[in-house]
């Protein structure tokens, strides 16, 4: 199942594109992030896409792919680029990381898991 969630604890289960355009639109200071996880009870691991509105007005996006050395990060100034990876992520959609230049930040958590 999908769930999505900002800063606030808002929470939206099985989050359609609307509610995650709505969610990433609604970001500012003291509720600057918002993260899209699958939860499955059989699979190990942290599977979620995240955005972050950093101080700078650009957008912080994340990803992991079950473990922390699968750990991806990029940042852009278009929110509509947001909401696709968002929404593309959140529905398999093929392709949907291609959009950006992605940095493997998995070292950074290497004594996390």
């Amino acid at each position: 199942m999908l769930q999505a969630r900002d800063e606030h604890g808002r929470l939206v289960k099985k989050p359609q594109v609307s509610a995650l355009s709505a969610m990433v639109g609604n970001l500012e200071r003291g509720n600057a992030f918002v993260i899209v996880e699958r939860i499955d009870d059989e699979s190990e691991g942290d599977w979620y896409v995240q955005v972050w509105l950093r101080d700078d007005n650009t957008y912080q996006l994340e990803f992991r792919d079950g473990t922390a050395a699968e750990h991806y990060q990029t940042r852009t100034i278009s929110q509509e680029k947001v909401i696709d990876a968002l929404s593309g992520w959140a529905e398999n959609r093929e392709g949907w990381k291609d959009a950006f230049m992605w940095n493997n930040i998995g070292d950074w958590f290497e004594n996390a898991d």
